[in-house]
Protein backbone atom coordinates (compact mmCIF):
# COMPACT_ATOMS: atom_id res chain seq x y z
CA UNK A 1 0.00 0.00 0.00
CA UNK A 2 1.29 3.27 -1.05
CA UNK A 3 1.23 6.04 2.36
CA UNK A 4 0.56 8.81 0.08
CA UNK A 5 -2.13 7.43 -1.65
CA UNK A 6 -3.58 6.24 2.11
CA UNK A 7 -3.87 9.78 2.95
CA UNK A 8 -6.10 11.08 0.02
CA UNK A 9 -5.18 14.14 -2.28
CA UNK A 10 -6.11 16.48 0.33
CA UNK A 11 -9.41 18.08 -1.27
CA UNK A 12 -11.52 15.50 0.49
CA UNK A 13 -13.71 18.06 2.83
CA UNK A 14 -12.35 21.02 2.12
CA UNK A 15 -15.34 22.02 -0.33
CA UNK A 16 -16.88 23.66 3.14
CA UNK A 17 -20.38 23.94 4.05
CA UNK A 18 -23.78 24.37 1.67
CA UNK A 19 -24.85 26.91 3.73
CA UNK A 20 -22.82 29.23 5.78
CA UNK A 21 -22.44 28.55 9.53
CA UNK A 22 -21.38 30.96 12.29
CA UNK A 23 -18.22 31.59 12.88
CA UNK A 24 -18.17 30.85 16.76
CA UNK A 25 -16.50 28.07 17.78
CA UNK A 26 -18.70 24.71 17.96
CA UNK A 27 -21.48 26.55 16.17
CA UNK A 28 -22.72 25.13 13.49
CA UNK A 29 -26.04 26.74 13.01
CA UNK A 30 -26.79 28.92 9.60
CA UNK A 31 -25.48 32.12 9.45
CA UNK A 32 -28.13 35.38 9.29
CA UNK A 33 -25.84 38.47 10.19
CA UNK A 34 -22.27 39.25 8.82
CA UNK A 35 -20.25 41.25 11.15
CA UNK A 36 -17.77 43.65 9.75
CA UNK A 37 -14.48 44.25 11.57
CA UNK A 38 -10.48 44.74 11.05
CA UNK A 39 -7.65 45.33 13.14
CA UNK A 40 -6.51 48.83 12.97
CA UNK A 41 -2.68 47.74 14.00
CA UNK A 42 -2.40 45.41 11.09
CA UNK A 43 -5.25 46.14 8.31
CA UNK A 44 -6.04 49.47 6.21
CA UNK A 45 -8.92 51.54 7.33
CA UNK A 46 -10.78 50.62 4.12
CA UNK A 47 -10.27 46.58 5.15
CA UNK A 48 -12.95 44.53 6.38
CA UNK A 49 -12.89 40.84 7.19
CA UNK A 50 -16.19 39.40 7.85
CA UNK A 51 -17.43 36.72 10.59
CA UNK A 52 -20.67 35.01 10.83
CA UNK A 53 -23.08 34.80 13.03
CA UNK A 54 -26.75 33.17 13.88
CA UNK A 55 -28.90 34.86 15.95
CA UNK A 56 -27.76 33.31 19.22
CA UNK A 57 -23.99 34.24 18.98
CA UNK A 58 -24.10 37.37 16.92
CA UNK A 59 -23.71 39.82 20.34
CA UNK A 60 -21.26 37.34 21.90
CA UNK A 61 -19.37 38.01 18.17
CA UNK A 62 -19.75 41.60 18.52
CA UNK A 63 -18.85 42.27 21.99
CA UNK A 64 -15.49 40.29 21.24
CA UNK A 65 -14.30 42.82 18.69
CA UNK A 66 -15.99 45.79 20.51
CA UNK A 67 -13.84 45.55 23.60
CA UNK A 68 -10.79 45.11 21.29
CA UNK A 69 -11.89 48.02 19.23
CA UNK A 70 -12.33 45.76 15.98
CA UNK A 71 -15.67 46.28 15.81
CA UNK A 72 -16.91 48.36 12.32
CA UNK A 73 -20.76 47.16 11.48
CA UNK A 74 -23.59 44.02 11.58
CA UNK A 75 -25.36 43.61 8.33
CA UNK A 76 -27.55 40.82 7.70
CA UNK A 77 -26.50 38.32 5.09
CA UNK A 78 -27.95 38.14 2.42
CA UNK A 79 -28.85 35.00 0.14
CA UNK A 80 -25.64 34.43 -2.52
CA UNK A 81 -23.05 35.85 0.05
CA UNK A 82 -20.39 34.45 1.99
Amino acid sequence: MDLLSSLGSGDEGNAGPDVPQCSRKGCRADAVWQILWNNPKIHDAERRKIWLACDEHRGWLENFLQQRLFWRSTEPLEEGEA
